[in-house]
């Protein structure tokens, strides 16, 4: 990932489309972390896809369809 330390908010595109939405005082990016957060992914995996809890059958029937 590379580092862009000389860039100012304001120049950031996403910055200038909504400056309705971001603060005029904004003081910069946030400094740079020694850890960044990412997720190991791995080849031919999926996302999980069970229920996070048991359903009666009623209400089964019904999300699924």
């Amino acid at each position: 990932m590379e580092v862009i330390s000389d860039v100012h908010v304001e120049e950031v595109r996403v910055v200038q489309l909504f400056q309705d939405v971001f603060s005029s005082e904004i003081p910069g990016f946030p400094p740079v972390r020694e850890m960044e957060f990412f997720i190991e992914l791995h080849l031919g995996t999926g996302p999980i896809s069970e229920s996070p809890y048991r359903m009666a059958p009623a209400e089964l029937t019904e999300l699924k369809s």
